[in-house]
């Protein structure tokens, strides 16, 4: 059976995937579903971690199925010599390889950027790390909340009362390492395709986080206020723009920050009193927060988001994880898919989130079990069966469901 990408926008790119965890194999994931051949490579004897943890569904990690599909799998010993060369064999068959150890690791290994570039020139390398390959944090340990502790994120979410509060998604291994390494591969084969040169590109998710306060820096150096958790604009300090509880404890989205949706608003809760307060701060914001809330409390959320519906005021429904993939608009989206795994049966996932008119991206598979593409990997770059039967003795290699 072909397990590689049929379909979609990057066919004929080749990455060779290092990375493990969540970060950098989520964005190796949209990367395969649009098109390009993955292949995730593992530690024969320590593989990608994601495996292991809980919850699972039957025997298989959720987390590892979510952000492993549409790859194919490689299981390799790169702490011997023959793992070391059969990886710089496949280099040479690669655009791409992605890695997300601590600067100088893969030096170390033998299989760095500058090893790797002897055997083929134009190779792009793009390194993930929290801090950088450089700078006075760069071999530091790290995890989200580190990376967003730092970018000033945590200390703009939440409240006075509570103080910091973590957000639901990771923000710092979505937006800044899975999206960020994405642009960072497409950025780096446009480069290759004008000049014909390779080269090594710095993904810190600390860095690649930042962006996300673009915003918020630009009004502290406007104001030089250092707001505490809660009081900026567009994190609780507007009563415009905020979350109330209804009448069911479901919660209702505000974001109104038009003038003339907030008129609507108004004249719909027929307090037209507010209209000449819609931008106020402080205390006067703390005022309207408690008059809206009081208002919200007297119907349902989806009574309060199909009258605001009527009137396109940017007043929405907060759904709650169950509720997403019933949602009709993201069914139409196609932005939860359903995919069989062998092994968890029907499994409901998020879907490609980019569409294309001409070459459409799709899932081509389910998670790989642990070296389920080792043999055919090894055959296409011209291993034969008495080497590769040799490297499976030697535990070179790994190929599923054999000892």
């Amino acid at each position: 059976m072909e397990r590689k990408p049929q379909e979609g926008p990057l066919q004929g790119v080749r990455i060779l995937d290092l990375t493990r965890l969540y970060p950098g194999p989520l964005g190796t994931m949209m990367l395969a579903d649009m098109g390009a051949d993955v292949i995730k490579i593992e530690d024969v004897n320590a593989p990608d971690y994601m495996r292991f943890y809980p919850p699972y569904i039957k025997s298989e990690s959720a987390g590892f199925v979510a952000v492993n599909r549409s790859k194919r799998s490689l299981a390799l010993n790169l702490k011997t010599p023959k793992g070391v060369g059969l990886f710089l064999s496949l280099v040479k068959t690669a655009d791409i390889v992605i890695e997300q150890f601590r600067p100088g690791v893969l030096d170390e290994m033998g299989i760095g950027y500058n090893q790797a570039r002897q055997v083929k020139e134009d190779i792009i390398y793009v390194s993930l790390t929290g801090y950088g390959q450089y700078g006075p944090y760069a071999k530091d340990a790290g995890h989200d909340i580190n990376y967003i502790g730092y970018a000033g994120i945590l200390s703009s979410a939440g409240s006075r009362e509570t103080g910091p509060l973590l957000p639901g998604p990771q923000l710092a291994d979505v937006a800044g390492g899975a999206y960020m390494s994405m642009i960072a591969c497409l950025c780096a084969l446009w480069a290759r395709e004008k000049t014909g040169k390779g080269q090594l590109v710095d993904v810190s998710m600390l860095d690649c986080v930042l962006p996300l306060i673009t915003l918020q820096m630009a009004h502290y150096q406007a104001t030089t206020m250092n707001l505490a958790p809660g009081e900026l604009p567009l994190s609780g300090g507007l009563a415009c723009y905020g979350v109330y509880s209804c009448a069911d404890g479901k919660y209702i989205a505000v974001g109104i920050l038009e003038s003339k949706f907030w008129k609507i608003f108004c004249e719909m809760a027929g307090h037209n009193e507010w209209i000449e307060k819609h931008l106020v701060m402080g205390e006067e914001a703390e005022t309207m927060r408690r008059e809206i809330a009081a208002l919200f409390r007297t119907k349902t959320r989806d009574e309060w988001a199909a009258a605001a519906k009527k009137l396109d005021i940017c007043i929405t429904p907060v759904l709650e994880l169950s509720e997403v993939e019933k949602d009709p608009h993201l069914q139409a989206r196609q932005m939860v898919c359903e995919q069989a795994h062998p092994v968890c049966g029907a499994i409901r996932e998020i879907g490609v989130p980019l569409k294309f008119s001409e070459t459409r991206p799709r899932p081509c598979g389910p998670s790989p079990t642990l070296g389920q593409d080792t043999l055919s990997i090894l055959e296409e770059i011209g291993y034969t069966r008495e080497e590769i039967d040799t490297l499976q003795q030697e535990k070179v290699i790994l190929i599923s469901g054999s000892s």
